[in-house]
């Protein structure tokens, strides 16, 4: 198996090396990814200039563009034997309409519509936690290995979101669910002309039975989404209903 990585929040990130070593042992890895932080970015595509890219070893290349444009180079030009995309894994969750505004989602969905099997992977983390980077690895393979062989519908991607690390709980449920389509909390702070968000991510609105929902109580959540606008409904009612260790 070849596997392209890449991720928003730049070539350097933790998440990215994380992710190197949770799924090297799955085959060859090709490190394709932004050379500066693109977090937020959605599906930005760079037409307006040319983009340059800088080998850093054999196996990792840097680009100084958006997460979408790597996956366009990676699968394309840079790494054409690539049968999987995996994209992260990303320091913050991306659950719910957070698809819509993720760089290391739309890596994936990008993926998807040149008509490669691919999945986006985040590790939500609650307020005053820290990122444990090895159990992130650790769980991030865990999923994959349950996921690789599900089947992928022409144009879907996953998207997968790590709960956070609650005392020495490594083995979290693997939980299949539609993201929640609840708007994320709006509040902006206004000074003068100045507005500046101050909206707190914990307390978004969520429905029962979702990825927010799941994710919130510490279970790993596993979406299958749409390349298009609306997110896929493809998960089997079985599929849907099924909770198991990862």
């Amino acid at each position: 198996m070849k596997l392209l990585l890449t991720n928003d929040d730049g070539i350097d990130a933790e998440g990215l090396a994380a992710l190197e070593s949770a799924m090297s042992p799955f085959g060859v890895v090709q490190i394709v990814a932004p050379k500066e932080p693109y977090s937020g970015c959605g599906h930005q595509i760079t037409t307006h200039r040319p983009l340059t890219i800088e080998k850093i070893a054999g196996h990792r290349t840097a680009v100084d563009g958006s997460p979408a444009d790597c996956a366009r180079l990676g699968l394309l030009y840079l790494a054409t034997d690539s049968t999987w995309l995996v994209s992260g894994i990303n320091a913050g969750g991306n659950l719910g309409v957070d698809i819509h505004m993720s760089g290391t989602v739309a890596a994936a969905r990008e993926a998807a519509l040149l008509g490669f099997p691919a999945i986006a992977i985040s590790q939500y983390r609650a307020r005053e936690s820290r990122f444990d980077w090895g159990c992130a690895a650790e769980r991030a393979a865990m999923v994959f290995h349950r996921l690789r062989d599900l089947p992928l519908a022409a144009g879907t991607f996953w998207n997968v979101n790590l709960p956070d690390l609650k005392g020495d709980e490594r083995t979290p449920e693997l939980i299949f669910c539609d993201p929640d389509q609840n708007p994320l909390a709006i509040d902006y702070e206004r000074t003068g002309d100045c507005f500046r968000y101050r909206g707190v991510y914990q307390d978004r609105r969520h429905l029962p039975d979702t990825d927010v929902d799941h994710c919130f109580r510490g279970h790993v959540t596993a979406s299958r989404v749409s390349s298009g606008v609306a997110p896929c409904l493809a998960s089997s009612s079985a599929a849907r209903n099924s909770r198991r260790e990862i």
